[in-house]
């Protein structure tokens, strides 16, 4: 029996020393130089707007308006003017991290699977199972799916177990079915892919929602209260950056494990058919004496 656990270990290590790698470095400039562009761009062209439109929507609110007062009652005065702008990260966040996400599956992760498969698995055939339209379309699809369950959970978020819980499971369920797509695009034909996602699905999942768990952590530096506001643009470049390195490790982990769970299902599919062989060329048994 294959010791997947095992295998999620050794790629876990081996991702980890690969990130090391001058051409790993180099890629991940790329999507960090295109996801900070739009970022900074979008920010520059339409922070104010959304800020002023974020605020009038919250003034309309009766409820919101009446715990504003209180809270400047209560001597947090400086409260309504921060509160908007910090929707407005909240609200861009989740896209930030999917556009790093996508950025890598759709620049990094070939580039970070060939290099795995050079150095790790050098006469592993390439069958191109999917195409880089398919790969696209998968990816665009799950994205959708993500979206609209980070969208349809977000009322749960205010449980506290439940906000350490539903972003990564969601996270780690798209990182899977992106990531692993993507690696074995040109390798593995479709019937190995299907194949493939089938029977390592749990240990597959168990990546994706480690990832996911890594990919939550470069959040944390948007909770340092008011002081978030002034260094905005700052730390959206901070944000990329790390959501990129995060999502290059994924890369490389999901490489490492999917690629040698391709070479070992064609290895067991080229014993069976020379046991067939061999048990066809066997003489036959004697019949049993009566």
């Amino acid at each position: 029996m294959i010791n997947t656990m095992g295998w999620v270990a050794d790629s876990f290590w081996r991702a980890a020393a690969y990130c090391l790698h001058p051409r790993v470095i180099a890629l991940s400039l790329l999507p960090l130089l295109i996801a900070a562009g739009l970022a900074g761009g979008l920010a520059y062209f339409y922070w104010e707007a959304a800020v002023a439109a974020v605020r009038g929507t919250l003034e309309s609110w009766m409820l919101v308006g009446s715990l504003l007062s209180w809270l400047e009652r209560m001597g947090a005065d400086g409260f309504r003017s921060v509160l908007a702008p910090m929707l407005v990260l909240v609200i861009s966040l989740p896209v930030l991290v999917l556009l790093s996400l996508l950025l890598v599956a759709m620049l990094m992760t070939p580039a970070l699977a060939d290099l795995v498969a050079q150095r790790r698995f050098s006469g592993l055939e390439r069958k191109k199972g999917a195409s880089f339209v398919g790969s696209a379309l998968w990816s665009g699809g799950h994205t959708v799916v993500a979206l609209v369950g980070l969208l349809l959970t977000m009322p749960f978020w205010l449980i506290p177990p439940l906000a350490l819980i539903l972003p990564p499971l969601i996270w780690g369920w798209l990182g899977y079915r992106v990531f692993t797509f993507d690696v074995l695009a040109d390798y593995a034909s479709a019937a190995e892919r299907r194949q493939l996602l089938k029977e390592h699905r749990l240990p597959l999942l168990v990546l994706g929602v480690a990832t996911g768990y890594l990919g939550a952590a470069p959040a944390a530096i948007w909770a340092f209260g008011a002081i978030v506001i002034a260094l905005a643009p700052l730390l959206i470049l901070v944000s990329v950056w790390l959501y990129t390195l995060v999502f290059a490790f994924s890369s490389l982990w999901f490489a490492h494990y999917a690629l040698a769970a391709l070479q070992e299902l064609r290895r067991r599919d080229s014993i069976a058919p020379q046991q067939d062989l061999e048990a066809a060329a066997a003489p036959p048994l004697p019949p049993l004496l009566s």
